[in-house]
């Protein structure tokens, strides 16, 4: 499976540029998807200051006011390409193997888009003590990943959805009668489970999505906080970047 990777970098603090041990916070996440054999082009959608430290062969397309506008501007980088790989800049521990494994598993059913979770076991295991936000499911408690996989024949009418969704999450009321008073209150009593929750957000943005579980922990870990970025930090302040010569490990 052949994709076209977009990273999202277009916020106004300039995050991306944080220093991560020999390099910026996103050359971390550049490096492990140019190692990724399935990553066919890569596009940022960032700020202007990234075109200094981006790879050659990397496009920068202008940052959005929003995260969907962002997204769709790196879409119009790739006229034609069937899959987009959207990835948050913010995720240096990210590995080409954690890259691999979720295509793969994406290709286990058919859907529009694909959404990585990964379970409270999975990220406590490999980090312990790292704090994360989570969601209590019928299956386990989960955390949410920092990509999406997506037809690209589907990015307009998801994007437009998702933009109303946004839109709402300040009024209550109305985001609850979008969603539903049996959905909410299934999940306020943990009775929810990812077929359901698929099940509704596939119908809220009019397209079939699909929640793919990923034993890889580094998806789900956006450095947000002032711990995160001390994790990242220790994690890679005395390793070698990712590079496709060095089979993608750190």
């Amino acid at each position: 499976m052949q994709v076209d990777a977009i990273i999202l970098a277009g916020d106004k603090e300039g995050r991306a540029l944080l220093p991560i041990g020999t390099r910026p916070m996103i050359s971390w996440v550049v490096a492990a998807l140019e190692a990724s054999p399935s990553i066919r082009r890569l596009a940022v959608s960032g700020l202007p200051e990234l075109e200094t430290i981006l790879p050659p062969d990397v496009i920068l397309v202008p940052a959005g006011q929003t995260t969907v506008e962002s997204a769709l501007n790196g879409a119009a980088a790739f006229p034609g390409a069937e899959w987009l790989l959207m990835v948050t800049a913010d995720i240096p521990l990210l590995k080409p193997a954690a890259v691999e494994d979720f295509l793969q598993r994406c290709q286990e059913r058919p859907a529009d888009f694909y959404y990585p979770i990964v379970s409270r076991e999975a990220s406590e295991a490999s980090y312990p003590g790292v704090k994360r936000t989570y969601v209590r499911l019928r299956e386990g408690t989960f955390t949410g990943g920092n990509m999406v996989l997506i037809k690209a024949s589907a990015l307009n009418d998801c994007a437009s959805q998702g933009q109303k969704l946004v839109r709402l999450r300040k009024s209550p009321l109305a985001l609850s009668r979008l969603i539903g008073l049996g959905f909410i209150l299934k999940f306020l009593t943990r009775q929810l489970t990812i077929a359901e929750a698929e099940e509704r957000f596939s119908h809220l943005l009019g397209a079939k999505g699909v929640g793919v579980i990923t034993p890889y922990p580094e998806i789900g870990i956006d450095v947000d906080k002032e711990s995160d970025l001390e994790l990242a930090r220790g994690v890679l302040g005395g390793e070698a970047p990712v590079s496709p010569h060095n089979g993608g490990r750190y």
